[in-house]
């Protein structure tokens, strides 16, 4: 055990008493620098020979050396027989061999456990440097916000001032103008009146004779006319000029001007509780309620923090419910299951799970005499029926009920109708469908809930399918190629992907529902990078126009969002309302041919034309069944002679306008009914593609250009 530091001994020159003629075993080198101090061996002198070992490791730093060969575990250090003779005598002691191996062994454990945190706490430095990076980067967004929002004030601000002043302006000069001139006009009357009185005055200082008779006769006809001339002697205007600003109302508005919303809720800390987390019955709703909290357990209470839920089965496919935020720090979501199994939901905040998360469910099916419905579950299945159904986002989603039915050109078509999976289908009755693909499913070539759809100049079809989180490619002829995305919410992942469109540069650009961001991807499905972070609430639809940019409708903010592929944000438009300028739930957007952005205004059942700034050109169609009317519009697209193509999307049918947004024609498609439309596209062989999302599948018609 030489080879074994103790770490807790000092080392203590060693000191060695031999009796005379005794000799030490030393080194040849040792030795002969001790030669000329060494006595014949047959010396009878009893004088002793002292010696300085080399340092030792096991030396005893109470006892000069001595060595130490045990340890007292009482005191938990190395002692030697003196120390054991002494201060340690009644403790328990063990060989330090024994107690040296023993603390090695601790050790190894100890380094062992230390070097097994690293990979873990790399992990958590990488996710904490994200969220610091992400909240860095929310920051410098909502900074920029801040500033474009002031600035555009200060601009309207400005132009108002402008406007008023200009209006103040023109209405002193038209009143200015009424008083000058009858200021002129009495001056004009005062000053031929004083004149010939004068001369009136001068005539009659003189002399009286039958010469000025004639000149006297003219003066008195002249005052006479000028006595009763008609002069403007009332004011013909007033000097009324106020300012009417209500400010009061304004300068409230401003003070209460934007609010920074966050909360200190943690995922780890916070928790769910309710019936339904563990059971449910069949076509029942069920409620859970979740507590936020933050690092220090303690319960939030403000509202708004982001929390998204999903009830799942074993292969993926996800049950919607809704989630309410009371807006004191606590949550429910209430979901409806519709068949039995063993189900999981997944609750997060921030993305991360929360205590407990996933929960496993059992579903069971309960007749309904043996069904209590108690007054709270109540309570949520009216809030849950009157409010805005989402996919399990607090953040909201687009307005989701059930697919519309077919109003006028035939009804749902039955499962049986569904055609035959990841299949073309050809159309056996004469209209103008060319071909079907697809059916529900999760595998190449089968879609759940279908969205987005996009055509390249490459002859390609791509779809963005939402419920499978993937965007599928196709050739124009309907031939599978290839598909990626990767369910998550992370840069790279996909969790709702609702629009599709093809860059330029052949990049393929998604927007992300769910995760408040559009991703570009390159032709090969690589991510590149993301946009719109920050911004973002729920964008639906993504276009590419002639310069470029990526222009992205935002369902929930009902605004459109207008950035370079960089993620620079150019400028943005639109807000919430029956305006003009106004959407209620904007899907789609096209581009035609003189750079305009057409957008389709689902709950106001309309199509708009803007400018890229923002302005707007033209807006057309009412809420109805007939020629140029529509049920909630939804995809749109435009030819090459600028005509527009719409999804009518309650309508279940496609129609055509002109530029001008004059109704043309509708597609023909009686014999295989569309269901729920949703995106619409045109291929580069000029054929209409939709994707029928209520039958789960996309259709390629025919289109006379």
């Amino acid at each position: 055990m030489d080879h074994l530091d103790t770490a807790v001994l000092q080392l203590t020159p060693l000191e060695i008493k031999l009796p005379a003629g005794m000799d030490l075993p030393l080194s040849k080198s040792r030795r002969s620098q001790m030669e000329p101090h060494q006595h014949s061996p047959d010396s009878s002198s009893e004088e002793c020979t002292v010696l300085e070992a080399p340092p030792g490791k096991n030396t005893c730093q109470q006892h000069a050396g001595k060595v130490t060969d045990l340890y007292c575990s009482a005191c938990e250090c190395a002692v030697c027989e003196e120390c054991v003779s002494g201060d340690h005598g009644e403790h328990p002691k063990v060989p330090l061999s024994q107690a040296l191996e023993q603390h090695r062994s601790t050790l190894q454990e100890r380094l062992g456990a230390a070097q097994n945190r690293l990979p873990q706490i790399s992990d958590s430095l990488a996710f904490v440097k994200e969220i610091l990076q992400q909240l860095t980067n929310q920051r410098a967004s909502i900074e920029e916000d801040i500033q474009s929002s002031f600035e555009d004030l200060h601009k309207q601000l400005d132009v108002r001032k402008s406007v008023l002043l200009m209006e103040l302006e023109v209405t002193y000069g038209l009143k200015q103008k009424v008083l000058q001139g009858q200021v002129e006009s009495l001056l004009r009357g005062q000053g031929e009146i004083t004149a010939s009185c004068a001369q009136t005055e001068e005539a009659l200082a003189g002399e009286a004779c039958a010469a000025s008779l004639q000149a006297e006769r003219d003066l008195g006809e002249r005052l006479g006319e000028l006595a009763s001339h008609g002069l403007p002697c009332q004011p013909e205007e007033n000097d009324q000029l106020d300012l009417l600003m209500e400010t009061d109302g304004l300068r409230k508005s401003i003070h209460n001007l934007g609010t920074i919303v966050t909360t200190s809720a943690v995922a780890s800390q916070s928790e769910a509780m309710g019936a339904g987390l563990e059971q449910c019955i069949v076509g029942h709703p069920a409620s859970v309620t979740i507590v936020t909290r933050d690092k220090a357990g303690g319960a939030c209470k403000s509202g708004n923090a982001i929390l998204s839920a999903e009830v799942f089965t074993p292969d993926g496919s996800i049950v919607d419910g809704e989630i309410v935020d009371h807006k004191n720090g606590t949550y429910e979501f209430v979901y409806i299951v519709p068949k039995e199994g063993d189900f999981s939901l997944a609750l997060r905040l921030y993305d991360q799970h929360i205590k407990g998360s996933p929960f496993k469910l059992i579903v069971a099916r309960v007749s309904e005499t043996e069904v209590e419905v108690s007054p709270s579950t109540t309570t949520a299945t009216n809030s849950a029926a009157n409010a805005t159904p989402s996919t399990g986002s607090s953040e909201g989603a687009k307005r989701r009920g059930k697919s519309p039915g077919q109003k006028k050109k035939g009804s749902k078509r039955t499962s049986s109708a569904l055609g035959t999976p990841r299949r073309k289908t050809q159309n056996p009755i004469e209209d103008d469908l060319i071909f079907r693909i697809g059916t529900k499913g999760r595998n190449k070539g089968e879609f759940t809930n279908l969205q987005g759809v996009a055509a390249s100049s490459t002859g390609r079809i791509l779809i963005a399918d939402s419920n499978n989180q993937c965007v599928q490619i196709f050739s124009n002829e309907g031939e599978f190629k290839s598909r990626f995305g990767v369910r998550g919410r992370s840069p790279g992942q996909l969790q709702r992907p609702t629009g599709v469109a093809v860059h330029p540069s052949g990049d393929i650009i998604i927007a992300d529902y769910d995760n408040k961001w559009v991703s570009i991807f390159s032709s090969e499905g690589k991510f590149k990078a993301k946009l719109g972070s920050g911004r973002l609430m729920g964008p639906k639809g993504v276009s590419v126009d002639q310069n470029g940019h990526v222009i992205v409708v935002d369902n929930k903010a009902c605004t459109v969002f207008i950035f370079q592929p960089t993620g620079k944000l150019i400028t943005k438009f639109g807000s919430r309302g029956n305006g003009d300028k106004q959407f209620a739930g904007p899907h789609f957007a096209a581009v035609n041919n003189n750079n305009e952005i057409i957008v389709t205004d689902f709950h106001n059942h309309s199509v708009k034309v803007f400018t890229p700034e923002g302005e707007l050109v033209l807006k057309f169609g009412s809420n109805g069944e007939g020629n140029g009317q529509f049920n909630a519009p939804t995809g749109v697209a435009v030819d090459v002679n600028g005509n527009i193509i719409v999804a009518d999307w309650g309508n279940s049918r496609i129609q055509v306008f002109d530029g001008s947004g004059s109704f043309l024609s509708y597609i023909n498609t009686s014999a295989d009914p569309l269901y729920g439309p949703q995106g619409l596209a045109l291929t580069s062989d000029g054929h209409v593609v939709v994707a029928d999302s209520g039958n789960h599948c996309f259709k390629v018609y025919r289109y006379l250009q």
